[in-house]
């Protein structure tokens, strides 16, 4: 046993925080954890879980349109946003207390307080101003909302943070950004029967995912309704009258009852004597790492997206278990950032794991692609106008598949299980060699026999680089 107070005290309560002050207080560690909010973090508290739980509810709009066409009659449906607000709500109260539990069946202590690192192994209590020590700190606290304070009127919008609570359903959302949060509130709200804009300043939505992934998602939304403004942003916000207006740029007016800028989140890194103590930080603020998640003071290390590598929950996860295995469990552990698997909770999903046709052309000289786009057997019937999407990138000369990209019902479940044969490097041959589960449209992955097109250039010219 050390000489200090604990083994390794944990600052932040979220996904990456909690595993970690888990995995090593069941290796026999002495295990504080500092959280100043709910036990649970972005995820449980302000993000993945209550957003999915909306997401839910959206869906319901369209299976209540969806059901006529199925001989249902529905007369009188009706949606009341507080009643979702609330049972929401109390959802992420009872899965704050689920991880409570967890922990304190670890044997790890939770602290509810901010805290903050004054030297290498000392750490301050602000609750009640105590001063703890530890062999090693994790920094664990996540990220926030990035709001732009140049903007005038910026004090009148929103972040994703305050979207859960709101008092009453807007009847005009303009959302602010192209990312995750911005098309997932957007589908959401929209599907409430909110007049819903999105503006984002690229000249397509959801930057970094395959492009088919992009025009189709955008498709998706606007056959839907909502409108999509692309290559301008919002320069200032204005009151008017019981509203508020978003001026853009290129001079567009958009009324709101709410404003959302979801145009990002930054490292959540300041204010816990990070920089004081020496540990050195990139330009956005986020805490610079080794592979083994170990900043540049020797004992203190951070995971999850205060570093800002991968800013996914089960990313953060598995960072903060490795490095719990890393000191206290004899096995200095790397987490594999290859082939994560991700879905974008739009309307239409998307999910994807793997290179991206853009990617894939940069990378392999030889690349072919496999596209199938059809509608469903449930829009058939429905009338609802709108195709899927399923498309595998595969490296012409190995034949492995590099990648695989969805757009539709039960995409993300697909990438999901995808994922595990990317992950395995099967090839085109191995997905042709499969049966296929018939009537799905998951099928159509084991079906698609020809490349819709083929990429092709000189070895010479080839460019280097990280690939899958």
């Amino acid at each position: 046993m050390s000489g200090y107070d604990y083994d390794l005290f944990v600052i932040g309560g979220g996904s990456g925080g909690v595993r970690a002050a888990r995995i090593a207080a069941e290796l026999g560690a002495r295990v504080a954890i500092a959280e100043e909010d709910q036990v649970g973090g972005t995820c449980v508290v302000r993000g993945c879980v209550p957003k999915k739980l909306f997401v839910h509810s959206s869906h319901f709009a369209e299976a209540v349109e969806d059901a006529v066409g199925f001989g249902w009659t529905v007369d009188g449906v009706a949606f009341d946003w507080a009643t979702l607000r609330d049972n929401v709500r109390a959802d992420v109260v009872w899965l704050s207390g689920i991880y409570i539990r967890n922990l304190e069946r670890s044997g790890a202590e939770l602290i509810r307080s901010r805290a903050v690192i004054e030297d290498r192994h000392t750490i301050r209590i602000l609750a009640d101003g105590r001063r703890v020590t530890a062999q090693y700190i994790l920094v664990a606290t996540g990220g926030w909302p990035a709001l732009d304070r140049t903007v005038p009127g910026i004090e009148r919008a929103v972040s994703s943070n305050e979207m859960f609570d709101l008092k009453t359903l807007p009847r005009r959302l303009l959302v602010v950004g192209g990312g995750y949060i911005a098309v997932e509130f957007a589908g959401v709200f929209n599907a409430f029967g909110v007049e819903t804009t999105v503006v984002h300043r690229g000249a397509e939505i959801l930057r970094g995912f395959d492009g088919d992934i992009r025009r189709s998602v955008r498709a998706g939304m606007q056959g839907r309704g909502v409108s999509v403004v692309c290559n301008d942003t919002v320069a200032s916000i204005e009151k008017d009258g019981d509203g508020i207006v978003g001026v853009t740029r290129h001079g567009r007016r958009i009324p709101a009852d709410v404003i959302l800028y979801a145009t990002g989140r930054h490292p959540n890194s300041s204010g816990f004597g990070l920089a004081e103590t020496g540990v050195a930080m990139g330009g956005r603020g986020e805490v610079l790492v080794d592979d083994f998640s170990r900043t540049s003071v020797d004992n203190i290390y951070a995971v999850g997206d205060v570093t800002d590598r991968r800013n996914l929950t089960p990313v953060a996860i598995r960072e903060g278990q490795a490095v719990a295995e890393t000191l206290f469990g004899g096995t200095p552990t790397k987490v594999d950032y290859d082939c994560i698997p991700t879905a974008v909770f739009s309307q239409p999903e998307a999910g994807t794991v793997g290179m991206t046709e853009e990617e894939a052309i940069v990378h392999r000289p030889h690349v072919d692609i496999y596209r199938a786009t059809f509608k469903p057997l449930h829009h058939r019937v429905a009338g609802r106008d709108e195709r899927m999407l399923l498309k595998l990138v595969v490296d012409a000369d190995t034949d492995r598949v590099l990648g695989f990209h969805a757009v539709g019902v039960g995409a993300g479940e697909m990438a999901q299980l995808v994922a595990v044969a990317v992950k395995m490097k099967a090839t085109k041959a191995d997905f042709d060699a499969t049966m296929a589960l018939h009537p799905t449209q998951s099928e159509e992955i084991v079906t698609m026999k020809k490349p819709v097109e083929r990429h092709r250039r000189a070895a010479t010219d080839e460019v280097g680089g990280a690939v899958t």
